[in-house]
């Protein structure tokens, strides 16, 4: 009997431990993947000045006890001559910028509706997000895995042979 619940406790920890491992494999790749788009994004992005037009305050799908987000509206000229308006895809409260803020902005040059606030978080913040739950997780599991490991090694060098 004794036996059947190490056993279980045993798969379990192993279950654990590979779904951890796995999961957070995929959150690291996927951070990275986000990081290269951000790279390449600032390898052949233009660069002007633009200003915060507005504020567009908006209340994210995270519950009650979260209030809502300001995401800046900013307005910039591209190298054609065009005046753009985009929202910043990355909100704060307090908000990280004020009506009529000047603001830098990166832009492609063949499609300058994509464009951001260059910016920590418009740039690296999923990136660092996805990356570090991909490690902590991938650690967490590999730990697991590792405890798991030295319990049985610690189990056969304690057990008398037969």
């Amino acid at each position: 009997m004794e036996f059947e619940v190490q056993a279980r406790g045993r798969a379990t920890r192993r279950f654990i431990a590979i779904i951890l491992i796995a999961l957070g494999v995929i959150f690291l790749v996927l951070g990275l993947v986000l990081a290269g788009a951000s790279a390449s994004f600032l390898s052949d992005a233009k660069r002007t000045r633009g200003s915060v037009v507005s504020l567009e305050w908006r209340e994210d799908d995270h519950g009650e006890n979260h209030p809502p987000a300001a995401y800046p509206v900013v307005e910039f000229t591209s190298a054609d001559g065009m005046p753009r308006r985009f929202q910043s895809s990355t909100g704060s409260n307090p908000p990280s910028y004020e009506k009529g803020e000047r603001v830098e902005v990166l832009y492609r040059a063949d499609s300058p509706e994509d464009a951001r606030i260059n910016g920590f978080a418009s740039l690296w913040l999923l990136p660092l997000i996805f990356g570090g739950t991909g490690l902590l997780m991938s650690a967490g599991g590999t730990a697991v895995a590792m405890a798991r490991r030295w319990s049985s090694r610690r189990t056969r060098i304690q057990t008398p042979a037969t």
